[in-house]
């Protein structure tokens, strides 16, 4: 890829970071079969993948649902009971990712806010289309909700869909989530504006990407409308969590954090928007080795500590 405007925007660090991700999975992959690119996806997850924190345990189970069973994982923190639950819903353009993907990402949440983590293994499109994913996301917080704990909705790209989507959903569940965290969701938002013009060729990201992901999603049939598949069109957005979304600067969709916490506020609830300065999309796997992304990521596990207290953290 070419650096462009981004040349200079990002540091040397995030650069290196990047030239790391296209070494593993380059952005001409877009091209091949769907099960290639999942492989090169896992080995590149695998790569980066940063070991689980002491005293961080994990087991794996399924979720019995109508027709099928849904993997997750419970991460704990040994020695310490949990005051809340984080449902993660992990990344990956609805196509990619799973329990093993974002381990460390969960291991090092629960490490961070001392909760039990529930990472959810969703159904992947093409093979499950549109409502399979949600359908699974809702069955895990039905899953989750039986456990009587505060629950924390948490996801990042797709899974900020999804995360976005179930909240929408349950709001009226009679334990409904605490709080929402979204790290660079994936909205339905307005492709005409913002960030997705100014950011269409964005590294790690494009335009095109989320046009590829959302046509695999849904095999073109998929009406935007549809609120379980794009969250901004909803037409209601009152009794939502209080809700903190965090997004990249240098990213087509930080204008969807943005829209969605205008929407919020609006319909009186508490939202809160924070833009990454000079950051791209996917930065969490960064957070080892730059320093915006530590920092970021070190903002998110405090955001997630605070809303499964019952705080307000801003």
């Amino acid at each position: 890829m070419t650096r462009g405007k981004y040349e200079t925007r990002l540091a040397p660090e995030l650069w290196a970071y990047i030239d790391a991700v296209n070494t593993w999975y380059p952005p001409e992959i877009i091209g091949l079969p769907i099960d290639r690119q999942r492989e090169v996806y896992d080995r590149m997850s695998r790569a980066f993948h940063q070991g689980r924190p002491p005293g961080v345990t994990a087991s794996d189970s399924l979720i019995a649902a109508a027709g099928r069973d849904i993997p997750i994982r419970r991460y704990q923190l040994a020695g310490k009971a949990a005051q809340a639950m984080v449902i993660y819903y992990h990344g990956g353009g609805f196509i990619l990712g799973g329990l093993e993907s974002h381990d460390d990402i969960c291991a090092e949440l629960c490490a961070g806010t001392g909760f039990d983590v529930l990472s959810v293994d969703y159904r992947l499109a093409p093979e499950h289309l549109h409502p399979a994913a949600f359908d699974d996301a809702v069955a895990a917080f039905e899953w989750a909700a039986a456990t009587g704990l505060p629950l924390v909705l948490c996801g990042e790209s797709a899974g900020g869909n999804l995360a976005a989507a179930v909240a929408q959903a349950t709001r009226r569940h009679i334990r409904a989530a605490v709080g929402q965290v979204l790290i660079y969701p994936e909205l339905g938002g307005d492709e005409s504006a913002g960030s997705y013009v100014e950011h269409a060729e964005a590294p790690l990201l494009s335009v095109a990407d989320i046009a590829f992901y959302r046509d695999v999603r849904s095999a073109r049939r998929q009406l935007l409308d549809d609120p379980t598949f794009s969250p901004l069109r909803d037409t209601d957005f009152t009794g939502l969590p209080p809700t903190v979304i965090v997004t990249a600067q240098c990213d087509p969709l930080s204008s969807d954090g943005a829209a969605y916490r205008d929407r919020i506020v609006a319909a009186g609830g508490k939202a809160w928007w924070h833009e990454e300065p000079r950051l791209v999309h996917s930065f969490l796997r960064a957070r080892s080795t730059v320093p915006a992304a530590a920092e970021a990521f070190a903002r998110i596990v405090a955001a997630v500590g605070a809303l499964g207290k019952g705080e307000w953290p801003y």
